[in-house]
């Protein structure tokens, strides 16, 4: 009788799984409690703060692009916002996870990063201009600079927050 060995599927743990469940619903669950500042062309999404989590550990990726995508069907642009917003968080975050991969220190990852997201803005601006025929260059200020707002309040919050847990476990 032939035996071979066959290799089981990597698994991924309970521990995992409840971290990566975690940050998605608090992810949702601060812009939900927050939405009358989370959606629009003028938006503090203090929620934003969890793409930080993801310069830590790969799992984050899919925990805060989850919490995106649930908490956008609570905009009142969901129809854009679900797609749009969930891909352009993954990819956002895969390529803050590839610029930063190599800096040593936190801040500096945190200020490229808070950068690589305002930049990312035009995601929302475009979809207001399409959906509300408003002017994309103002509307991607104004959405930018609340996404730089957000970022630097949640990396100060990050940071000490990352001063009591190890986000690399």
């Amino acid at each position: 009788m032939n035996t071979s060995i066959v290799k089981e599927s990597p698994r991924i743990s309970a521990s995992e799984l409840a971290k990566t469940a975690l940050v998605a619903a608090l992810y949702v669950a601060v812009t939900v409690i927050l939405s009358v500042i989370s959606f629009g062309a003028v938006q503090l999404r203090l929620s934003e703060m969890f793409n930080y989590l993801a310069l830590y550990h790969k799992r984050y990726v899919v925990a805060v692009t989850a919490g995106v995508v649930l908490a956008n069907f609570m905009s009142p642009t969901w129809l854009l916002d679900v797609p749009i917003g969930g891909i352009a968080t993954f990819l956002v975050l895969l390529l803050c996870r590839s610029i930063t991969k190599n800096m040593k220190n936190d801040i500096a990852k945190m200020i490229v990063t808070a950068l690589i997201f305002a930049f990312s803005m035009f995601t929302v601006a475009g979809q207001l201009t399409l959906l509300y025929d408003l002017p994309f260059w103002a509307t991607w200020f104004t959405v930018g600079v609340g996404e730089l707002l957000s970022m630097t309040v949640g990396g100060v919050t990050i940071y000490l927050v990352k001063k009591k847990i190890d986000f690399t476990k």
